[in-house]
């Protein structure tokens, strides 16, 4: 039977799989695959698996559950391998590569940001501090048809958009990125202007917590800070 694959962990982490359950249903008992000084967390892997809730919920409880007791390498949800000899073969083949990664991981988390600006508040902003826009604003609600008006507006806008918001990134990020072992920035979506996770070891954590609370309300309320953690690391592995 298909095994399906959690989480990478040093052999000495307590493995306590008591209260936690797998993937599937009904679910999975869950069990361990040595190698070494490696191991990995695993369990059969039920037929037809799809992401789920339950199981993508599933998944992330297993995740958590080993982090309260040690540090944890934590996989993608749906990664399986054939059989528990492919799993240590897979160790064994990459230990030097997993063990240098648990090191790295050792007591942090993962801690996700993502921020917005509201958009009327960005565009009066950009026409109160641009002459340009401005002026081509002023022309339009003055009555001027020329069709060329609203066109040059609208691209000088969506570049004037695109300049702050990358300028509004790198002054969080850089805010932040003090208090954090590791970056990892994603492309943002929707009206986000960042999207970036930090690597925060535990003896960082409160201070990482002031200075993001601290930004945001210097910011104000006009920006909308989202920050999600502390999660499995799954950006830095």
């Amino acid at each position: 039977m298909a095994v399906y694959v959690y989480s990478i962990t040093a052999k000495g982490h307590p493995l306590d799989f008591d209260d936690v359950e797998g993937v599937g249903d009904p679910p999975a008992v869950l069990r361990k695959v040595v190698a070494g000084s490696l191991c990995a967390v695993v369990s059969d892997a039920p037929d037809g698996l799809r992401p789920k809730r339950r199981d993508v919920t599933a998944h992330q409880a297993v995740q958590e559950h080993l982090m309260a007791d040690g540090t944890v390498l934590p996989l993608r949800f749906g990664l399986t391998a054939p059989d528990d000899d492919a799993v240590r073969e897979a160790l064994e083949k990459d230990a030097a590569k997993y063990t240098e990664r648990l090191e790295q991981l050792e007591s942090c988390s993962e801690y996700n940001l993502k921020a917005s600006q509201e958009e009327e508040t960005l565009l009066r902003e950009i026409l109160l501090e641009s002459d340009t826009a401005r002026e081509l604003n002023d022309r339009i609600r003055g009555g001027d048809t020329s069709p060329e008006l609203p066109m040059r507006l609208g691209e000088l806008v969506a570049e004037e958009v695109q300049a702050r918001h990358e300028a509004l990134a790198s002054g969080v990020i850089e805010a932040l990125r003090p208090f954090a072992r590791d970056v990892s920035v994603s492309e943002p979506t929707g009206d986000d202007f960042v999207n970036v996770s930090f690597l925060v070891a535990e003896d960082q954590e409160e201070l990482f917590l002031t200075t993001e609370l601290s930004v945001a309300n210097q910011m104000g309320d006009s920006y909308g800070f989202r920050l999600n953690g502390p999660l499995p690391p799954y950006s830095f592995v």
